[in-house]
Order: C-alpha cells, then structure tokens, then sequence
C-alpha cells in the first residue's frame, strides 16, 4: 500500500519510508470493511497515524484534512503549528485512481472523528 503512494505519507508527503505506516481506514475488526486492501489503507508518518488513530486529525470522502478543534485551540511548538497547518490541506493520492482511498470507508471513518469533536 505504501508504494502505491509512491513512499509518501499521504498527509505531510515525507519520503522516509522508515518513517512511515499503514494506516487502516477501517480497522480490521469490521467485518465487511476492514479488509486489508490498498483502498482501506493510507500510509502515514508515525505522527499523523497516531493523530489519526486518536481523533485529532481526520480524512472526510473529499480527501480534505481536518484538524481536532482541541488541537487548533492549543499553542505550544513548531510541531504542533505545523498539525495545525494541515487543517482543509488536501490528501496526497496515488496516481492510479483504484488506489485511492474509499470514499465510503472514509465517510465512516470521518463520523467517528467528527463524535470526538
């Protein structure tokens, strides 16, 4: 899945593929929509997977980037500026279509983020 990315985090666009995880969309345990397939899966620096994971960044079926309300509302550091910074970003997609990520999967993906709120 990361090489359909070309390497990529889909977020930042960081080459370091060390650096870097396979992000479910929809995880494993869901049944009919957790496969582990390209379209369920985004790569992610180590830091935009745990923002991922924990709510406090979010992926809507548009591939626009959403930044925790909680987060925006925090001043502390470069590192948390530049989170700040992707909030309406646009997603890095792969050049082939068929592995983008699912709209679906990520319309439900993003409810979950939006609950956090």
């Amino acid at each position: 899945m990361i090489a359909a990315y070309a390497g990529r985090c889909a977020v930042s666009g960081l080459p370091e593929q060390r650096l870097l995880d396979a992000a479910h969309i929809v995880a494993d345990a869901n049944e009919p929509l957790g496969q582990p397939v390209v379209p369920n899966g985004i790569p992610l620096s180590k830091i935009h997977h745990a923002a991922f994971d924990g709510h406090l960044i979010g992926i809507d079926e548009d591939f626009r980037i959403h930044v925790a309300s909680r987060l925006l509302r925090q001043k502390d550091g470069e590192l948390l500026e530049a989170l700040k910074r992707l909030h309406g970003a646009a997603l890095h997609l792969p050049s082939r279509r068929k592995d983008w990520p699912d709209q679906e999967r990520l319309a439900l993906r993003f409810d979950e983020f939006r609950g956090y709120e």
